[in-house]
């Protein structure tokens, strides 16, 4: 019967010893089938979105220019030639002030690729600005140039929209 209390004691005791050294083996030892792949996976995304940046600023450059070619061809110069009357020069007005409003709206998009193409490059590319956390992927295939997380941008925006209230 001694012998049985023994066992008893080797059976409770080897479940708390053995766990820690499984343990330590797995931390030692990592898979390099498990690491490389998230790496892969994480250069792909990487290439992916890079290559999605790339066509965005394309596409802006191209639409860009086009409203520069229109402003210097002066096509809305001959809208003036043919006004009947001041409200047909405000049209125009209006007119120029919204393609010059929509070059601003490009050049400030433009400014963000390219500091989402550098943050790729470091290596920063999709941590959120205010929190450091990482910018859920659905965001970033929606809006590929966000700084910031779903959570911080909103708290952004209810900042800004309580500043210009006070103002």
């Amino acid at each position: 019967m001694p012998s049985k209390k023994i066992d008893d004691k080797k059976k409770t005791l080897p479940k708390g010893a053995a766990a820690a050294p499984a343990a330590k083996r797995s931390a030692v030892k990592p898979d390099p089938a498990k690491d490389s792949e998230p790496v892969e996976k994480q250069d792909e995304r990487n290439e992916r979105l890079r290559r999605q940046l790339v066509q965005k600023r394309e596409e802006i450059l191209r639409e860009s220019k086009k409203e520069i070619k229109k402003q210097i061809s002066g096509e809305n110069r001959q809208f003036v030639e043919t006004v009947l009357d001041d409200g047909d020069l405000a049209v125009v007005d209006v007119s120029e002030d919204i393609n010059l409003k929509q070059l601003t709206a490009h050049r400030q998009m433009l400014l963000k690729i390219d500091a989402a193409l550098t943050k790729l490059r470091e290596g920063s590319y999709g941590i959120c600005e205010e929190c450091g956390c990482e910018i859920e992927e659905g965001r970033l295939k929606v809006l590929p140039f966000a700084i910031c997380c779903r959570d911080c941008q909103e708290t952004r925006e209810e900042m800004d929209k309580l500043e210009t209230q006070h103002e």
